[in-house]
């Protein structure tokens, strides 16, 4: 066991590692940040000045050497635009995005499970067939486009909803289902074919020859053991919470790390750009990781693998 985690762990460190190269070289095709920090009529003098102070005029592995030492140490540098430690960004932004995305999963498991439950108990009847359009429906819509909508018709239309911006309950709702729903139909159709495959098992019709109630056989042992399915997965899920909330954050202004990011790109603030990146992959890969190891614990023969 031992063995299979420390493989697994150099295997995150070196996905991060190679990640890093990735980012640092992709951010730099954008564009030089120079020309958007001075006028159009700016002489080159001016833009060697700037891009010294920058650090930009160095080689290329010299700056990705001074990339990694920043991310090493924790600081990542200074933002190119607001001269502000991107850490300190970074802390001002990332509990933002983490309520979101807890927000988030929480919608998800409020409204999946239940439908997924309720699809398998009801195969076949229109209950089945409505929950299974809502997941195809979930997995079809952007979510770009799905919060535009939400917003012409909770905020300009009827005018229940705030449209952007961080503040009360009020305002999680609109952005929380948006991230959620896609995630939402995924985690529905595979609590459903878990259900099924459960609901037809050797233990569910002992327990229903012993007497047990309906709903105690559905909602305690089926559901119950359907769920490890939904959990090995939690990772993958994690890291399209995280994906997508880029896209959320954006349409309704939420003041997090994607939102950040973008303001990143538009602007080719690169340490800010490759500090949310790799923070956001970096929680990605530990969430996976942690999943393969407690899976590992659940089935011993992950570890011979």
């Amino acid at each position: 066991m031992q063995r299979y985690i420390v493989r697994r762990v150099g295997e995150a460190i070196l996905a991060l590692f190679a990640l890093s190269i990735i980012i640092f070289l992709m951010v730099r095709l954008t564009g030089d940040p120079a020309l958007l920090m001075l006028p159009p009529d700016a002489g080159a003098d001016a833009l060697e000045d700037i891009r010294h102070s920058m650090g930009l005029d160095k080689p290329l592995i010299a700056q990705y050497g001074l990339f990694i030492r920043d991310y090493a140490t924790g600081s990542f540098g200074d933002s190119l635009r607001s001269k502000t430690p991107v850490s300190d960004l970074i802390k001002d932004r990332l509990p933002n995005s983490l309520k979101l995305v807890g927000a988030a999963a929480l919608i998800v498991l409020l409204i999946a499970i239940p439908l997924g439950v309720l699809s398998a108990v009801y195969k076949g009847t229109w209950i089945d067939t409505l929950a299974t359009g809502f997941a195809v429906l979930g997995q079809a819509i952007p979510v770009f486009w799905l919060g535009i909508l939400m917003i012409q018709l909770f905020t300009v239309k009827l005018g229940w909803l705030p449209s952007s911006g961080m503040g009360g309950l009020d305002h999680y709702v609109m952005p929380a289902f948006a991230l959620g729903f896609f995630t939402v139909a995924a985690i529905q159709r595979l609590l459903r074919s878990s259900m099924l495959e459960a609901m037809d098992s050797e233990y569910i019709k002992l327990a229903r020859i012993k007497g047990l109630s309906e709903f105690k056989v559905v909602w305690k042992h089926a559901l119950r053991n359907s769920l490890i399915s939904v959990i090995t997965l939690g990772g993958i899920y994690i890291a399209i919470l995280i994906t997508l909330g880029i896209l959320v954050e954006v349409v309704f202004a939420w003041p997090g790390m994607g939102r950040l990011m973008f303001q990143g790109i538009v602007f080719r603030d690169f340490p800010v750009v490759q500090a949310v990146v790799l923070i956001s992959a970096g929680i990605v890969i530990f969430s996976s990781l942690v999943v393969d190891i407690a899976y590992a614990y659940l089935d011993p023969r992950i570890r011979l693998q």
